[in-house]
């Protein structure tokens, strides 16, 4: 329609003899043309704010979602999402905290992540301090336990449950080897335990640092803390890329005893492997598997959808399912297997000093025990 208009004037323009009126009529086109070149423009802005289908906007429905989730509970978590949100796609990028926590702050100035969903609350914080989190709360906030989420009005993370540090011990190799099975941190800086323990790196595993900042905080100073730690290098045979990786190794008979968490040591023993979860008479380290809004130009309106979803009492229950404490109270028994108290195995944890002191606590740590780390694939 507009091109036949401006053929028409152009014809006008051709049969008009006067050089006057000629250029007259060239200054309207001029105008005309900068007038629907602006409102093209104009829409074109309202679309990319508005339509649903643009990508980057903030009715982009497609989520990246940052998670340092087991691989074993994700998609079990996620089906409501998918049968209440069936047009939003989710693509999960998962590893373990300490690289999800690298790649947060490495992206700092190109944010690729929507949204962080259940990694440490510790980590978050770091990336609280570095301005990379956009305060939002979900719906159904109150109903999320205090002590598990942040205190700000709205929080910049919001937890889903709290794991803790545990022992996987494998009875029948500790049997063939004539080793008890620890009750304690105490027990294994004991001679016997030499070479037969694998644990967490805590460079590269939320569990691992969970476990050596509990140890740092629970001793009666944080020299005498490295001193513990000293001693249990020396019973250590290899300090493992991920959380769940010493259950797991202990679960197939690898070496006998394994630091790891709660829900990998639990599990383990209900699906019928020769494993004895552990939780330390002293208490167990621990930290909350939070969530938070990732601070970019444009927040998509499926983000906030996504962890609306994060806390509500369809996933909590789920949650529940694995581990003995939530951040949204639920009718779900815990697993069996874990403490008949699981909040009094809590060890004492300030997890603002965790974030505050991280790279300072990783830095010596690799000075001392890094030689035995598992060789990074």
């Amino acid at each position: 329609m507009i091109s036949s208009l401006f053929a028409r004037v152009g014809e006008a323009l051709a049969r008009l003899a006067r050089p006057r009126w000629r250029q007259f009529l060239s200054l309207a086109i001029a105008s005309c043309m900068v007038t629907v070149m602006v409102t093209a423009c104009a829409v074109s802005q309202e679309d990319l704010s508005q339509n649903p289908s643009t990508p980057g906007g903030s009715g982009d429905r497609s989520l990246t979602v940052y998670t340092a989730l087991e691989d074993d509970q994700i998609s079990g978590y996620l089906e409501s999402f998918k049968e209440q949100n069936p047009d939003i796609t989710v693509n999960i990028v998962r590893d373990s905290t300490g690289i999800i926590t690298a790649k947060l702050l490495a992206e700092a100035n190109n944010p690729q992540a929507d949204v962080v969903w259940g990694t440490a609350a510790s980590s978050l914080l770091m990336a609280e301090q570095k301005g990379l989190l956009e305060p939002y709360a979900p719906a159904g906030l109150d109903a999320v336990n205090p002590k598990f989420r942040d205190e700000a009005t709205p929080p910049k993370w919001v937890g889903i449950d709290v794991w803790m540090s545990a022992f996987c011990v494998n009875t029948v190799e500790s049997e063939k080897l004539g080793l008890p099975i620890p009750k304690g941190w105490a027990d294994l800086v004991k001679p016997e335990y030499k070479g037969h323990i694998v644990m967490s790196n805590p460079a590269s595993s939320g569990t691992g640092f969970l476990s050596v900042s509990s140890i740092l905080q629970n001793s009666p100073t944080e020299e005498a803390g490295w001193d513990y730690l000293d001693k249990l290098h020396v019973n250590i045979a290899q300090y493992m890329h991920s959380g769940s990786r010493p259950c797991k190794a202990a679960g197939q008979g690898e070496y006998p005893i394994g630091i790891s968490f709660d829900y990998r040591a639990v599990k383990q023993k209900n699906d019928g492997e020769p494993i004895e979860p552990v939780f330390p008479v002293e208490g167990s380290g621990w930290d909350v598997e939070a969530n938070a809004l990732i601070r970019k130009p444009q927040i998509k309106e499926a983000s906030k959808i996504f962890l609306d979803w994060a806390i509500s009492p369809t996933v909590s229950a789920k949650y529940a399912e694995s581990f003995a404490i939530t951040a949204v109270k639920t009718d779900v028994p815990p697993p069996k297997g874990f403490p008949a108290d699981p909040i009094a195995q809590l060890a004492d944890n300030d997890l603002r000093w965790a974030a505050a002191n991280r790279d300072r606590i990783l830095a010596e740590w690799t000075k001392r025990y890094d030689t035995k780390s598992e060789p990074k694939t």
